[in-house]
């Protein structure tokens, strides 16, 4: 079942980085995809499915070959065992000994 999936999101997102390379993507759904990756190294899931949902909503014709697989990409990352994310561990140590160094 795993191998399934990951080959569908796969294939989907395949679907997507065609699309993008060949500019055949709008500038808004750029934009939105930019932020969803964004929220997507920092872990924040709630956040990459609602730029998700917005998608859906107001773009529908064009994303709907690949957005079910960012879709499904971020349903099965938040699943995986928490791991420390280069962007966050990074976030975390530069806002922490700012204000502690005189």
């Amino acid at each position: 079942f795993q191998k399934q999936v990951c080959d569908d999101i796969g294939r989907r997102l395949t679907v997507l980085g065609d699309a993008w390379a060949q500019g055949k993507l709008s500038a808004p759904v750029r934009k939105r995809m930019s932020l969803l990756v964004q929220e997507l190294q920092q872990q924040h899931w709630d956040a990459a499915d609602e730029i998700h949902r917005s998608l859906m909503v107001d773009h529908v014709n064009e994303v709907s070959q690949w957005l079910v697989g960012v879709k499904r990409l971020i349903a099965e990352t938040r699943s995986l065992p928490a791991a420390e994310p280069a962007a966050a561990t990074d976030g975390s140590a530069q806002a922490g000994p700012g204000p502690e160094d005189p």
